[in-house]
């Protein structure tokens, strides 16, 4: 389905910040899930601009002592969500953002290839704003409308064990009732 909205995989409100960190998808590959994640840097600080710079390869790793164990992580995500409901892009959605790793989901291995990733800002177990939740199921309609999305999870659905987020504190009743998608498109 085309719809206008979109800019060769990019969304016209969400501010730009073009990341190095992606590659392309396999072909003939079907866009049919949204990963949720959660990130703050460092955990537990919100606001400021650390997970752009790490997103862009531009992180100061000498600047916190916790970024001293991530030194030279090349990640990115394609949407990032801040506390106020900001909305961030970095990879087209037509590309394969770097956000899942190791991840097995609906009989299927490497989720980077097939999904969308999106990173609230937060961290595992702690609440999320109102705004984030809107934020987050009008980007999940809008891509719906443009891609075959037919699953939304969570990191921790599709990396069990390896990764916690978004965790305890982000409220998947909350997110489906927002969404018009049936009950098994969630974990």
């Amino acid at each position: 389905m085309t719809s206008p909205l979109w800019r060769e995989g990019w969304h016209p409100q969400a501010q730009c910040l073009a990341s190095p960190n992606f590659g392309l998808r396999p072909d003939g590959v079907l866009i049919d899930l949204i990963v949720v994640h959660s990130i703050s840097l460092p955990p537990g600080q919100y606001g400021g601009d650390a997970v752009q710079r790490l997103f862009t390869n531009q992180l100061d790793w000498d600047e916190h002592p916790y970024f001293q164990g991530i030194r030279g992580l090349e990640v990115s995500s394609h949407f990032y969500i801040q506390r106020d409901g900001s909305l961030w892009q970095f990879i087209s959605c037509n590309h394969r953002a770097w956000h899942a790793g190791a991840s097995q989901y609906r009989g299927k291995s490497n989720c980077n290839d097939d999904s969308v990733g999106i990173e609230l800002e937060g961290l595992e177990g702690d609440r999320f704003e109102d705004a984030q939740y809107q934020c987050l199921a009008k980007l999940c309609h809008e891509l719906k409308q443009h891609y075959p999305i037919a699953h939304v999870a969570g990191h921790e659905h599709i990396a069990p064990g390896r990764k916690l987020d978004p965790g305890p504190g982000f409220e998947w009743p909350r997110l489906q009732k927002l969404l018009d998608f049936p009950p098994q498109a969630f974990p």
